[in-house]
């Protein structure tokens, strides 16, 4: 029997019940917190806090579109506070690996479009666009095709007259393999009587890379987007000769593919997907959120100063365009032998 005074021995009983009570309290209080979280997250207005995933670096395509939006929606008021984080790899795949992962977790949207369906492709992803919700198809970009100023080639028909020749001696540039720059070259073999695996193409980080293996002589065309090749055309360093788009674009004064007699009109397109497991009530949400961007004042003022083309798309038409986008980029890369 322990000797210590009783009223030192109700202090220890006191001490520790209250060590005890403030440990359970400690309990009680973080459960009701992270039940409370969760409740406002179920309910939440996504217009409060939404965070753009871009599936690549810094200053690239995606990092720029998502950082276009962002500013659209904060300028227009449209959500107050909006992050961009960038999850780079794999033409994208790394970060719709990561992004299948925040089930339910509606206040993430990731970037998507033409490169990610390549990537998913050539790297035999785990994961497509079937595991996620597409919510939006936002803009375009179109591909242009160059050559040097000092080239022979001055039309689409002097190139590939020369490239039938010996299709492997013409060397092709652009972004990486299995993107839609090296698309673009297969579908273009193709519909000129050639075999798309039979083409040289050496990949590069993006179009400023392209220009340097161009101007050195170590490549003979180039195909990238018209954002990264407009100031050598302007500056009369590049010579266009066809930008790969549907029609004509207004204010750029050069012939499409079509119109030169080659049925190629693969484009970049640009959008987003939602995390898998969430409500319909989210994902109307996001739509939402994603429709007023778009015509808003400020994100008009992005495409124009991108040189990117409203092609705004939602519901079952989306789902429609994704899937036979998805066979039309699987049957060239399988063509490609990649």
């Amino acid at each position: 029997m322990s000797t210590a005074p009783l009223a030192q021995r109700t202090r220890r009983r006191w001490g520790s019940g209250m060590v005890v009570y403030a440990v359970v309290a400690t309990l009680l209080v973080g459960w009701a917190m992270t039940a409370s979280a969760r409740s406002a997250h179920k309910g939440q207005d996504l217009r409060s806090s939404l965070t753009l995933i871009a599936p690549a670096g810094a200053g690239g395509g995606w990092d720029t579109f998502a950082r276009e939006q962002q500013a659209a929606m904060r300028t227009g008021r449209i959500v107050n506070n909006v992050q961009v984080v960038n999850i780079p790899g794999a033409g994208g795949t790394i970060g719709l690996s990561k992004f299948v992962t925040m089930r339910g977790e509606a206040q993430n949207l990731l970037v998507t479009g033409t490169v990610m369906l390549g990537a998913i492709a050539v790297n035999d992803s785990p994961n497509t666009l079937k595991d996620v919700r597409p919510v939006a198809r936002i803009s375009e970009e179109y591909d242009v095709i160059v050559v040097p100023a000092k080239s022979p080639y001055r039309t689409i028909d002097d190139l590939v007259t020369a490239w039938k020749k010996d299709p492997k001696a013409m060397t092709f540039t652009g972004g990486s393999a299995g993107g839609l720059d090296q698309l673009i070259v297969a579908d273009l073999a193709l519909k000129a009587g050639m075999k798309a695996s039979e083409t040289t193409y050496i990949p590069k980080s993006g179009g400023g890379e392209a220009i340097q293996i161009l101007s050195s002589g170590s490549a003979d065309v180039g195909v990238s987007g018209i954002n990264e090749f407009s100031d050598q055309i302007e500056a009369g360093r590049m010579r266009a000769l066809a930008i790969v788009a549907p029609e004509r674009v207004e204010g750029i004064d050069i012939p499409t593919l079509k119109e030169q007699g080659y049925d190629v009109a693969m484009t970049n397109w640009r959008g987003f997907v939602a995390p898998p497991g969430i409500t319909d009530e989210q994902f109307a949400q996001l739509q939402q959120i994603l429709e007023d961007t778009a015509q808003s004042q400020e994100w008009k003022d992005a495409m124009a100063r991108n040189k990117w083309t409203d092609v705004f798309l939602t519901g079952p038409e989306l789902e429609k365009f994704i899937a036979e986008d998805t066979e039309q980029i699987n049957a060239l890369v399988e063509e490609l032998g990649l």
